[in-house]
């Protein structure tokens, strides 16, 4: 056996937290991995259909989708029909050794279920008990559903892409709001945890995404309404700039972003043009760089049809202004840096084969991440941590063929 310290060091920051996730789809379940890949124990009690993004994506058996296996490594699952009293009775015994509770459906369904903070708290003050949902409790919108796409609407990414030059208003094609609210949710947890080892008290904590989201756009949209009275419209310049994106080369696109003083002056000495640095008051210092960024990058633009990509890639690192390719999806998975750090790599699923997983993305010089099991099967656990908490063998088959609780089956599917 390892020593204690090595030991620790190889099993994950938050070991030794155990955690309850009672999220579906992808905003909890993108928190409660990561907290998995931080070492903590985490529990996944899903319906008795199973978390909805079993059926998403492509996969090799029934409910083992793609989206499903990317978002929940490193969990145990049970499945508790939470609508009949006796799960809802073993979900509290559960709770009971537990330090996070996480759920993200409406706060006044968890009161329905007989699983409010209150009643959870009275079987476990200490819990942490976290909620992410659409919108804050007090607001008028308390009660409405919530999905990443409304989110987004909501919080003003549509009408910003409008802004910026899109024909219609369009969602991020990638869940961010989901996404970034799950990252705020990890945030708050860890938080809240470490209150709690320093007072010894538990905590309800709501993550609510319209706020959330609302917070990360107009960090950098406040702009002008940031002063009372106003000192100009919301919207930051450059972000906005119609021409602020990948730029055609002779043969694809590059992205660049020539920003200061240094890189200004090298660029126009990059084409040819060295005297255009000191001569064009547009490129006296940032503010009036900015004022003009949407000529400037026209300018920059009607520049790079004349080199093609790799030319562009070698003469901006040169001159060491910041530069990369324009990836896809796909291209993404041969990424040289990518392929050095060993970010992508193949691991072995029990019921899947071989799946291609991605690394955690921080580096720790002591306790570093990591996923310690792959995604689970739907109710795969269940019979388990039943155990754990005191069933026997004849009240495990009770409750399961009961229907209170689900076991695995062979190909994942219920």
């Amino acid at each position: 056996m390892l020593p204690n310290a090595e030991r620790d060091a190889m099993s994950g920051p938050l070991n030794g937290v155990r955690v309850l996730d009672l999220t579906t789809v992808l905003m909890g379940p993108y928190a409660t991995q990561i907290l998995a890949e931080y070492g903590a124990e985490v529990l996944k009690v899903e319906p008795p259909e199973g978390d909805g993004t079993r059926g998403i994506g492509p996969m090799r058996s029934p409910g083992m989708g793609a989206i499903f296996l990317n978002a929940n490594r490193g969990k145990r699952s049970m499945v508790l029909d939470l609508k009949r009293p006796e799960a809802r009775a073993a979900l509290l015994r559960l709770a009971e050794n537990m330090d996070v509770l996480i759920y993200n459906v409406r706060p006044q369904a968890m009161a329905r279920l007989g699983l409010s903070y209150e009643e959870v708290r009275a079987v476990n003050p200490r819990i942490v008990y976290v909620g992410v949902f659409g919108y804050g409790r007090a607001g008028p919108y308390g009660d409405r559903p919530a999905y990443d796409d409304l989110i987004q609407g909501a919080a003003g990414l549509p009408a910003l892409s409008l802004m910026a030059g899109s024909p219609t208003p369009r969602y991020v094609p990638t869940t961010i709001a989901d996404r970034t609210v799950g990252l705020s949710a990890v945030g708050a947890i860890l938080a809240a945890l470490l209150h709690r080892e320093r007072s010894g008290e538990g905590q309800s904590v709501d993550v609510p995404m319209f706020e959330t989201m609302t917070q990360f756009v107009m960090g950098d949209h406040l702009g002008g309404r940031s002063f009372v009275p106003a000192e100009g419209p919301a919207g930051y310049a450059r972000l906005l700039a119609h021409e602020r994106r990948p730029y055609p080369t002779r043969d694809g696109y590059i992205c660049a972003l020539i920003y200061s003083n240094r890189q200004w002056k090298s660029f126009c000495a990059l084409i040819g043009q060295p005297q255009m640095f000191d001569a064009d008051p547009r490129l006296a210092s940032l503010t009036t760089r900015t004022q003009h960024i949407d000529a400037l990058y026209r300018f920059v633009a009607e520049q790079m049809p004349m080199r093609t990509t790799a030319e562009w890639m070698q003469a901006l690192e040169e001159a060491d202004i910041p530069c990369m390719p324009m990836h896809t999806p796909d291209s993404l998975l041969d990424d040289p840096h990518l392929r050095a750090v060993g970010f992508f790599s193949p691991v072995e699923h029990p019921s899947e084969g071989t799946l291609l997983s991605m690394s955690v993305p921080s580096t720790w010089s002591h306790s570093p991440p990591g996923p310690t099991r792959p995604a689970p099967r739907l109710g795969e656990h269940t019979a388990e941590v039943l155990r754990e908490i005191g069933y026997d063998e004849a009240a495990i088959l009770a409750v399961t063929q009961g229907g209170v609780a689900t076991p695995a089956v062979a190909n994942g599917a219920a």
